[in-house]
Parts: C-alpha cells; structure tokens; sequence
C-alpha cells in the first residue's frame, strides 16, 4: 500500500466511543462527543477540520448512543462520506481502532480522539511524520499541570522517550493532544481480542520502534469533565 502524498488519501478515524462517565452530570441524554459547544455538537467541529484539510473518507468510531451519532451527520458532512463502525461493547481506544481496520484504506492514518481540540497543522504533521520516517507520531500540547493527562518525555529529536501515568509528579510538560498519525503496522500490534487502549497498551510499547512526538503550541481543550465542558463554551476564540 502506497503511502499518500497529503491529507486528501488518507483515512481519517474520529474515536467517538467514549462513555462520557465524568460528564453526566452536565450532559446526560446523549454520546459527549455530541455535547454542545456554542450550539452544535462538538464533533462538527472536528469534521469542520478535517473536511477544510482536504480528508476525502472520515471513519467514526462511535459506541454507547453512537446512534445517535449517526442520526445527528448522516452519510456526509461538509462533502465528505461517513464511515460509522459502532462498538457492541467498550473497547478502549486501541480495541475500537482494532475493529475499524477493515474500513480503514490509507497507510498510515490519521486518527483524532473526540472529545479534545487543538488547532495543530494536520498538514504539517502529516508531512513531519513521512520525513522522520516515523511508526507513528503523536501531536504534544503544552500543560501547566499534567497530572489530569499524564506526561510525554520527548528527546532532542521528537523520539518518545517514556511515558509518566496520570496524577505521577505534576508541574508543567508535554500531554498527548489526542492527534496521531499511525502506521498500519502500529494497529496490527493491537491485541486480537478484548479492550485495549492506545495510550495504556500500544504506544508505550513502540518506544524506541519509531514513535515520535511533534510539540506543538498548542493550546489543548477537552471536553472529557463538567469543567472543561464549561470552559469549552468559550470555543469561538479557539477556531
């Protein structure tokens, strides 16, 4: 399989299965990555995204009321078809990539968590992945905190060099902005069987196997608790 030159021949997976356990409170009827931001669901926004960068197929890896998700975009948005793979049970971020390969065509791909933003250049980091000659390659935002994210250790040249869990240390550094562009052989490494989480399971054992960090400015908005959803009404400025 041929490598795309750009964004316009690559499979973009939107992981939009989470089970928004923190965010009931504030929104309860329906999947997070459809909790409103200045009026419409924020996933249009990272479609809006995707679809301005020239993506010609968007997977949607949807799970509990992923239904509803479909029932919100339909077949298109904004030009662009719509996969939907729905998980029968949770399958973690990795498991959900797992049961979506068949839909997936490019080699690599881009991949974007659903419930977080930062205006990072998918283009660029399209492109700084094919000149590092990366297995995959991990957008990195700036936090004052990271002990709600977890930290990435990065080298001189971008090479991920470990992991710190959530909660372990603190004080500012490096947090996945939830943007990856991944090879095909990083997703046969995922587990056959059961859930399986990207960040937990697969990225830390490719560490010294090609896996690259690219630190962006930033910033990184997430909608994963009640505070952040708040905060996440003041999304206007953000694109």
């Amino acid at each position: 399989m041929t490598a795309p030159a750009d964004l316009a021949g690559a499979t973009a997976v939107v992981l939009a299965g989470g089970l928004g356990t923190r965010l009931r409170a504030a929104v309860a009827d329906r999947p997070k990555v459809l909790a409103e931001v200045q009026g419409r669901p924020f996933l249009a926004y990272l479609l809006d995204r995707l679809a301005a960068a020239g993506v010609e197929e968007i997977v949607l890896c949807t799970g509990h009321l992923g239904e509803q998700v479909r029932a919100t975009f339909g077949a298109t948005h904004a030009g662009c078809p719509l996969t939907y793979v729905q998980e029968r049970r949770p399958l973690g971020t990795a498991g959900a990539l797992r049961q979506a390969l068949r839909r997936i065509t490019s080699d690599p791909l881009l991949v974007l968590n659903g419930d977080s933003y930062c205006p990072a250049d998918l283009d660029a980091l399209w492109a700084w992945h094919a000149a590092h000659g990366a297995s995959a390659t991990l957008v990195l935002a700036p936090a004052e905190d990271t002990r709600r994210y977890g930290q990435v250790v990065v080298d001189a040249r971008g090479c991920v060099q470990r992991f710190l869990e959530k909660d372990a240390g603190g004080g500012p550094g490096w947090v996945s902005a939830g943007i990856y562009v991944l090879s095909r052989r990083v997703l046969a490494d995922i587990p056959v069987a059961g859930a399986a989480s990207l960040e937990r399971q697969v990225f830390p054992a490719w560490i010294g196997r090609g896996l690259y960090g690219l630190c962006v400015p930033g910033p990184l908005l997430d909608i994963g608790t009640v505070a952040s959803y708040r905060a996440a009404q003041d999304f206007g400025a953000w694109v």
